[in-house]
């Protein structure tokens, strides 16, 4: 039977519902943008976040559109070997999660399909779309190279369901993933027809995921330094605001570390900048192994030769023990002349803390304590110092909440 106008529309509605819901997904605010951050977000834990929201609008969007009653996106990994799924929606089997922590069928259970996606649409071939399962037109024709291995990879998957869909995402020419749309056992099979439509809904798939890459990229250069790949300035602005507000909100302890490494003008001077880049490359290494101790640690770099370690969560006793490890580790780089490290703690006596402007002059005064006194261990604001000591003045002062722009400009001018 021949499709009326209204199946049309029908399809032509569902095709902008599914661009919709695609792009709301796209336009979810990056960890760094939200209010209350978790202390664990990261740009690689938003990338992965991001591609399933992405992959779990798609599939929704498809099985609406389809007609189907469970629908799954899944990404082709050929470093692994496998298939994995990133997200089903609709009348899941009890095993199968809503967002799969490792489902993924191996490259093995489908063999022609694996060499199809590297050489024929490489090629310029058209992708096309498979139905497998009940009905006439299962399986495409006897001329379908992926025809066999689709039908192994559906048989494990259909359990107990009845007309299935697969349409491969091809992104720049390479496979990307899968559409995966069923019915159960007993309704109406897909035709050919049905095929063509998914086929055209995974090029829309296909052009989500894009953008929503180039976004990725995009938000990742916004709070990345492009030379050490730390967290640029910034993001640890936006980040030390949302820990104030945690702490003034929830008591939480909140560290900020500020290193400045010594000898780098000098590494210039007598070995060239790329030297002195070859510095700054290795002590961001050491300061993200720090970073990496301190569960929710942030480690970034705030221009120059000066860098931060945000920590909100540890005690400031393991912040300092850890702080006096990367010292150390610093000293021992083959390049420069180590590194000076103030702390300021809300786990110390440093009095209210109620901005990052107040916490990061803090750490200033005591990383210019620790570069004074040329000190290999680092110098703790508020802790006994003695009368000549800042770090406990300025510790003793009470902290006005600036107005808000201020406590964005936390960096000494």
């Amino acid at each position: 039977m021949g499709r009326t106008a209204e199946d049309a529309d029908a399809r032509l509605d569902a095709v902008v519902v599914l661009s919709q819901a695609m792009a709301a997904a796209q336009t979810s605010a990056p960890a760094a943008a939200r209010p209350h951050p978790h202390p664990a977000d990261d740009p690689e834990a938003d990338a992965a976040r991001s591609h399933r929201d992405i992959a779990h609008a798609a599939a929704e969007g498809a099985r609406a559109a389809m007609g189907g009653t469970f629908a799954a996106v899944s990404v082709w990994e050929p470093a692994g070997g496998r298939l994995r799924v990133l997200a089903n929606v609709g009348e899941r089997a009890p095993e199968e999660a809503e967002y799969p922590a490792d489902e993924s069928y191996p490259v093995h259970d489908f063999p022609q399909l694996a060499e199809l996606l590297h050489e024929w649409w490489a090629g310029g071939g058209r992708p096309q779309a498979w139905v497998v399962g009940d009905g006439p037109e299962a399986a495409g024709g006897a001329g379908d190279p992926a025809a066999h291995g689709y039908r192994q990879v559906a048989a494990r998957r259909r359990r107990g369901r009845g007309s299935c869909v697969i349409a491969p995402i091809v992104l720049r020419g390479r496979a990307w993933g899968e559409l995966y749309v069923a019915r159960p056992a007993g309704a109406p099979a897909f035709t050919r027809a049905d095929a063509d439509f998914a086929a055209v809904l995974a090029a829309l798939i296909a052009s989500g995921i894009a953008q929503n890459e180039q976004l990725e990229e995009v938000r990742r250069l916004a709070y990345t330094d492009p030379l050490t790949g730390l967290a640029n300035r910034r993001a640890v602005e936006t980040r030390l605001d949302e820990a104030i507000a945690l702490h003034r909100d929830l008591g939480t302890v909140v560290s900020l570390v500020v290193c400045d490494i010594n000898g780098l003008k000098g590494v210039n001077d007598a070995q060239g900048h790329e030297a002195g880049d070859r510095l700054l490359e290795r002590f961001a290494a050491v300061l993200s192994a720090a970073a990496a101790a301190l569960p929710g640690a942030l480690a970034g770099r705030l221009g120059g030769d000066e860098f931060c370690l945000l920590a909100v969560g540890p005690a400031a006793d393991e912040v300092v023990h850890t702080v006096g490890e990367l010292c150390r580790n610093a000293a021992a780089l083959e390049l420069g002349e180590g590194v000076a490290c103030g702390i300021a703690s809300t786990g110390d006596p440093v009095g209210a803390v109620r901005s990052a402007h107040r916490l990061f002059r803090l750490a200033d005064a005591a990383q210019y304590r620790a570069k004074a006194l040329r000190s290999g261990e680092p110098v703790v604001a508020g802790r006994e110092g003695g009368p000549d000591d800042p770090t406990v003045r300025l510790a003793a002062t009470p902290d006005p909440l600036p107005p808000a722009p201020e406590r964005r400009r936390f960096r000494r001018s």
